[in-house]
């Protein structure tokens, strides 16, 4: 079985062009947040700077838009009108990612799920949301719960999916805590083929499938169980996924990237971490190709 070895770095980061311009190197939509979270949509978005996008766009409900907005001058937030992703929402997040294709030049992509919540009105508006987009899009947390109640909306697009074991059941009502290796191995592959669309089971080893290919990501530490390392986790990817990077080589490479800044950070902080150490020596990683 092939596994993610630092080379990766050196297929998704090129030298950059002296002439390179705003958006050359993506521009990111993250969708995320809720009345009660705020941290996840901003983390997704710290990660995705330090992992090279060229601009974030947040767009969540008021309350987590505004306290985002407070973090740094570097996050932008778009303030939905109420607590939770609702309906009347949809042709603002459908306006504002066709937007991001234009300025961008086609250098767009999206980060959903992180904070958005569960309930059945939320739920609805991730499933119409990804079923009328066709840009890249990392699908994680909440969304994936959304995506499980009708994963035909997903069938054949640029998205990478990426769960937790848990998460994992939900999306395929396949229980993978007790297997082998080898057996999620093989479970991973046959879900990604079934669904048409690129998997990134997180677990101690990270086991990535488009369904016809299959690696393994060995990077990572047990101090990684804390809050927020999923996030930032998606935000590498969908940095990645912004530069054009396709979704099964942007999981290998932002699989590798988060395991490895957190086995680095993990050896300062131990069972102190938190995931905005992990994301401070994102690029230091990135700097070992």
């Amino acid at each position: 079985m092939i596994k993610v070895t630092k080379k990766i770095l050196n297929e998704v980061y090129k030298k950059r062009p002296a002439n390179s311009k705003k958006y050359d190197f993506g521009l990111l939509l993250v969708i995320g947040g809720s009345q009660f979270y705020s941290g996840s949509p901003a983390l997704v978005s710290f990660s995705a700077f330090r992992a090279g996008v060229d601009m974030v766009h947040i767009i969540a409900p008021k309350r987590a838009a505004d306290i985002i907005a407070s973090f740094s001058p570097n996050l932008a937030a778009y303030p939905l009108k109420g607590d939770y992703l609702s309906k009347e929402d949809l042709s603002i997040l459908l306006t504002m990612t066709e937007s991001a294709k234009i300025v961008s030049n086609g250098k767009a992509a999206v980060v959903i799920g992180g904070g958005l919540g569960r309930t059945p009105s939320v739920q609805e508006v991730i499933l119409d949301y990804l079923s009328q987009i066709s840009v890249p899009a990392v699908i994680d947390a909440d969304a994936i719960y959304a995506i499980a109640k009708n994963p035909k909306v997903i069938f054949g697009k640029p998205f990478l999916i990426t769960p937790h074991g848990y998460e994992f059941y939900v999306l395929t009502g396949q229980k993978i805590s007790q297997l082998s290796e080898k057996e999620k191995i093989k479970i991973v592959e046959k879900e990604a083929e079934k669904l048409n669309t690129t998997i990134l089971l997180k677990g101690n080893t990270d086991i990535i499938s488009n369904g016809r290919k299959t690696v393994l990501n060995k990077t990572g530490s047990p101090y990684m169980t804390i809050g927020g390392s999923g996030d930032t986790l998606a935000g590498i990817a969908g940095a990645l996924l912004a530069r054009n990077i396709p979704p099964f080589l942007a999981a290998q490479a932002s699989a590798f990237i988060n395991g490895l800044a957190g086995q680095l950070v993990s050896k300062e902080f131990g069972e102190g971490l938190i995931a905005t150490d992990l994301i401070a020596v994102i690029p230091k990683v990135i700097k070992l190709k």
